[in-house]
């Protein structure tokens, strides 16, 4: 099934980056979602330090470029909505041909449309491990406290590199997606194991939510707490390798 552009009128897909498995037969299949004004090298050194790890010589690791980030396509007739995004992943992930179970790993706004992909094609995918979940409630949204944070991330983000000012891909991924009002409920329901790599330090992802959506789902998700920051950093990817071989001696 590969999901079209109304407009464009031909299949969307990510832009491959990175495709390695250090044994010819891989048991696992382990795909990277960045997160939102960046690009798949987020993961650089997660993936040196997951490659280099010997009881996972059998996992085949591929990382993506979302659409409108990195080398992946950008267009303005695109919506850089959920649709889209998941449209793409979708068809990437399909020419991938892999006939291994499925791990996606995500990243700060990757961590939503990871859940979102899913949620969307359930069974489909083995475990989640989100780093960094930006875990709101539709009431959090509600709040004029937290919309002017938000704008001022926004700004912050428009500071560091004048790209994303006035950017259509950056400006949807913030209100349709990071902003969405069913992400929290969505999670809540999950039905797809996932763990949660998170910094209690990190302000931008509301570490309180995620404490709480954890237990009101506690069937289908766990939690990991460590140090540092927001960024993927050796204290968040030194926590997959043990996931991984869960999911590997299943």
């Amino acid at each position: 099934m590969n999901f079209k552009h109304e407009i464009l009128g031909a299949p969307l897909e990510l832009k491959k980056t990175h495709d390695f498995c250090f044994s010819k037969e891989p048991r696992l299949t382990v795909v990277f979602i960045h997160g939102i004004a960046s690009d798949s090298q987020t993961f650089n050194n997660a993936l040196k330090y997951l490659e280099g790890t010997k009881s996972l010589e059998d996992v085949r690791f591929v990382t993506f470029d979302l659409l409108g980030s990195g080398k992946s396509y950008e267009s303005d007739e695109l919506n850089y909505d959920y649709r889209d995004q998941i449209s793409a992943l979708h068809n990437s992930i399909l020419k991938l041909k892999s006939e291994t179970p499925l791990v996606i790993v995500g990243h700060s706004m990757g961590t939503l449309i990871a859940t979102k992909y899913a949620d969307t094609f359930k069974k489909t995918v083995k475990k989640l491990i989100l780093i960094s979940p930006p875990v709101y409630r539709p009431e959090d949204l509600a709040t004029a406290a937290f919309m002017a944070e938000m704008a001022t991330f926004k700004k912050i983000v428009a500071a560091k590199d004048k790209k994303y000012i006035n950017n259509k891909a950056f400006d949807a991924e913030v209100d349709k997606i990071i902003l969405n009002k069913y992400n929290y409920g969505r999670l809540l329901n999950l039905k797809t194991p996932a763990t949660l790599v998170y910094s209690e330090a990190d302000e931008i992802i509301a570490p309180f939510n995620i404490k709480r959506v954890v237990k009101e789902n506690s069937k289908y998700l766990t939690a990991i707490a460590t140090i540092g920051t927001h960024r993927v950093a050796r204290d968040k990817y030194s926590k997959i390798p043990a996931l991984l071989e869960e999911v590997l001696n299943a």
